[in-house]
C-alpha cells in the first residue's frame, strides 16, 4: 500500500480494545426499545425500525433467512440480526450484562466509527458487496441508538475482475498487489486502478497494465524533459508573462479538474485531461528548440538586417515566452498529479529508470541482452541488411521494447506490446 502511495489510516482500532464501547452501544439500543435479549443472545428488531433497508433499497420479503446461517427460530422477525452473541465453548467471550459472549458481524463498527468520528461523518467506504447487509445494518444500529447519527456519503467500490470473470482463488485466477508490482511499476498500476470509476468493477488484464506502464512513462519522460530545460533558467528571474495561449489551457485544465474531481471523482476523465497540458508541454519543448538553434545560426550570420530581426521578434514567441509557458504548465501538472498520489516519491530520472527495468523484467530481458541485439541491428543496418535490422526491431516491439534512432545513437524506451 506504501508503495502505491495510498495514505496510512490515522487510526487502526482493533475490535479487542473496544468491547466496552461495544457493551454500551447494544445497552443504548436496548433502552430505546430496537433490541431484545434471548438466552444470551441480543439481536436487533428490524420491526421496531422503519428506516431499515433505506440504505440498500431492498425488501424485506427479499432477505432469506439461513442464506449465510441457520435460522434461529427464536427470533422474532427471520430478517434480526445478531448484536451480542452467547460464548460457545471454545470461542473467546467477554462478560456482559447478558452473560459472556462476543460482539455480532456488524457492531463493532458502529461503535468505533462513532468512538473516533463522532455520530456524524463525511465518507464511509467499503465494497459494493457490503451494501448489504453489513452497511445496511450497521447504518440501523447506529440511527437506533443515536437518531442523529448520519454518514454523509457512502462511496462503495466496484470488484476487480481478471479477464472480465470475477476474481477467485477457487479458480486460480487470484493476483496480489505484490504479483503485479513485481512485473509493473506501483505507479502503472495505480494509473491502472484510477482508469476506472471507482464505483465501476475494474477489469484487470495485461494489456490495460501495459496501457497504463506506457502512459505514465510518457507523463514521467514529458517532465523529465521539462525538467532539463528549466534548469539552466530557474534562477533567471524571467519577467514576462506566462503566453494567452498557455495561460488558457492551464485555466482549462484546474476548471475541468474541479469539475470532474466534484463529480464522485471522475478519475477517468481527469486522466484523459491531462493530455492537453502534456502537448502543450512538448509542443513548447519542441518549439523553443528551434527557436534557439535557429538564433544560434541567425547570431553566426554576421549580414544580418536589424528590422527582419525585430519584425520577427514581435511576431513570434521568444524562448522567454517558452520558458515562462513551460514553468507554468509543468507546476499544473505536477500539482495536479500530486492530488492524485501520481506524482513518484523518486526523482523523476529514477522513476523511469525503474520503469524501463519492469519492461526488461516483463520481456525477458537484461540491459546487457539488449544492447548486444540494438548492435546487431546497428551492424546489420551499416550492411544495408535492413530485413534483419527491421526483424530485430519488430521482435523487441513484440516484447514491448521501443527502439528509436537519434543523431547520438539508438536508444530504447518501454512501450505497448505490439502483435
Amino acid at each position: 500500500m506504501t508503495e502505491l502511495q495510498c495514505l496510512p489510516p490515522t487510526h487502526e482500532p482493533r475490535v479487542t480494545d473496544h468491547i466496552e464501547h461495544i457493551i454500551e452501544l447494544i445497552t443504548k439500543i436496548m433502552e430505546n426499545g430496537k433490541a431484545y435479549a434471548m438466552e444470551g443472545d441480543v439481536y436487533f428488531s428490524v420491526d421496531s425500525f422503519p428506516e431499515y433497508l433505506s440504505l440498500s433499497g431492498r425488501k424485506l420479503d427479499q432477505n432469506q433467512a439461513g442464506a449465510r446461517v441457520a435460522f434461529d427460530t427464536r427470533k422474532r422477525n427471520p430478517a434480526d440480526f445478531a448484536l451480542w452473541k452467547a460464548a460457545k465453548e471454545g470461542e473467546p467471550f467477554w462478560d456482559s450484562p447478558w452473560g459472556r459472549g462476543r460482539p455480532g458481524w456488524h457492531i463493532e463498527c458502529s461503535a468505533m466509527s462513532a468512538h473516533y468520528l463522532g455520530h456524524v461523518f463525511d465518507i464511509h467506504g467499503g465494497g459494493k458487496d457490503l451494501i448489504f447487509p453489513h452497511h445496511e445494518n450497521e447504518l440501523a444500529q447506529s440511527r437506533a441508538a443515536y437518531p442523529d447519527s448520519e454518514v454523509k456519503c457512502w462511496m462503495h467500490n466496484g470488484f476487480v475482475n481478471k479477464d472480465d470473470k470475477k476474481m477467485a482463488k477457487s479458480d486460480n485466477n487470484f493476483f496480489t498487489i505484490r504479483d503485479i508490482i513485481a512485473l509493473y511499476h506501483p505507479m502503472a498500476l495505480r494509473f491502472f486502478l484510477m482508469r476506472t470509476h471507482y464505483r465501476s468493477d475494474v477489469n484487470h488484464s495485461d494489456k490495460a497494465l501495459e496501457i497504463a506502464s506506457d502512459r505514465v512513462y510518457y507523463i514521467y519522460q514529458t517532465l523529465y524533459d521539462c525538467e532539463e530545460v528549466l534548469a539552466v533558467y530557474r534562477e533567471e528571474g524571467i519577467s514576462v508573462p506566462v503566453p494567452a495561449e498557455e495561460q488558457k489551457v492551464i485555466g482549462e485544465h484546474h476548471k475541468n479538474f474541479l469539475k470532474d474531481m466534484s463529480d464522485d471523482l471522475k478519475t477517468t476523465d481527469v486522466l484523459d485531461g491531462f493530455m492537453n497540458l502534456l502537448k502543450a508541454i512538448n509542443s513548447n519543448l519542441t518549439d523553443l528548440k528551434k527557436l534557439q538553434q535557429k538564433l544560434e545560426q541567425q547570431n553566426k550570420k554576421k549580414q544580418q538586417q536589424k528590422k527582419q530581426q525585430q519584425k520577427q521578434q514581435q511576431s513570434q514567441k521568444q524562448p522567454a515566452d517558452h520558458i515562462q509557458a513551460l514553468i507554468a504548465l509543468e507546476a499544473e501538472l505536477k500539482h495536479k498529479l500530486s492530488i492524485l498520489g501520481l506524482m513518484p516519491p523518486c526523482s523523476l530520472a529514477e522513476v523511469l529508470k525503474q520503469l524501463k527495468e519492469k519492461s526488461l523484467t516483463r520481456a525477458g530481458l537484461t540491459e546487457e541482452e539488449l544492447q548486444e541485439l540494438i548492435e546487431q541491428r546497428n551492424v546489420a543496418r551499416k550492411n544495408k541488411q535492413f530485413e534483419v535490422s527491421d526483424g530485430i526491431r519488430r521482435k523487441l516491439a513484440t516484447k514491448g521494447i521501443a527502439l528509436m534512432d537519434e543523431p547520438t545513437g539508438t536508444v530504447w524506451r518501454p512501450c505497448e506490446l505490439e502483435s
